[in-house]
């Protein structure tokens, strides 16, 4: 798969996803470093531990994503198929490089809050962008639990 062009800059930081037990399944947290490229429709996350071991990446291009962690490479349709197979929860990856520049994905319809703003039935905090701090949350409903998802961006104050 290619990868997003060279001069495409790198977001970094640490991000946690929390999210809450629901009928069939328990709390679950995970936490790791990050860095970013690219945009909705083509890019690479890695993800890192806190000792710098890569635990995973994943690259994007249309119609595809692939995932290739210490197990190998698995193959996805969407980065929400790939989010919901491996969390339990699809979480809006696509939207996430807008989200971390304090801005709503323009592929979707949003809605200013006094916090920042709501999407795809999240609410976003953009509140701490200064500090480099963009927290995401997403209500419990039906069967679907909470989540949160908390990024703390390098480079920051």
């Amino acid at each position: 798969m290619d990868r997003p062009a060279p001069n495409t800059e790198w977001i970094q930081g640490r991000l946690l996803v929390r999210i809450d037990a629901a009928a069939a399944s328990p709390a679950s947290s995970n936490s790791a470093a990050f860095e970013l490229r690219g945009d909705s429709e083509q890019g690479e996350l890695r993800l890192n531990s806190p000792l710098g071991t890569r635990l995973a990446t994943a690259l994007w291009a249309p119609g595809r994503v692939s995932l290739t962690t210490p197990d190998g490479e698995r193959e996805f349709t969407s980065l929400d198929e790939m989010s919901a197979q491996i969390l339990g929860e699809a979480l809006p990856l696509a939207a996430l490089p807008d989200w971390l520049m304090g801005k709503p994905w323009p592929l979707a319809a949003h809605q200013p809050t006094s916090q920042g703003f709501e999407q795809m039935g999240w609410s976003v905090s953009t509140l701490g962008l200064a500090a480099g701090l963009i927290e995401a949350r997403r209500a419990a409903a039906a069967a679907a639990p909470a989540v949160l998802l908390r990024v703390k961006l390098d480079g920051s104050a």
